[in-house]
């Protein structure tokens, strides 16, 4: 059974897996720092950071899981992969807009 298993195909899971955690991580710790100082530019970035890495990796992996064991129809396939650049691109906006944000 070991012998099976792709290193390069669990390397592929694993990573974005990492990222998304670190994400989550980062967008609690932008948190505590939105709570603590009362700072909007904090919760924009907190926001940013959980749509960037959680929901949009969540979607997609999720998503892709559920295809595959059929438990989804095909034509969702699209809509869900939307979903999930619309919401890296909305965390981006967030991000960018905490970092030009005048208090």
């Amino acid at each position: 059974m070991i012998d099976s298993v792709d290193p390069v195909e669990v390397a592929s899971i694993s990573i974005p897996l990492a990222s998304a955690v670190l994400g989550l991580v980062i967008g609690y710790q932008a948190y505590r720092g939105f709570r603590r100082n009362d700072s909007t530019s904090m919760r924009y970035l907190s926001i940013g950071l959980i749509l960037l890495t959680a929901v949009s990796f969540s979607l997609a992996a999720f998503g892709g899981l559920f295809l595959r064991l059929e438990i989804l129809p095909e034509s969702v396939a699209t809509p869900i992969r939307l979903v999930a650049r619309v919401s890296q691109f909305t965390g981006l906006a967030f991000i960018t807009y905490s970092l030009y944000r005048r208090p």
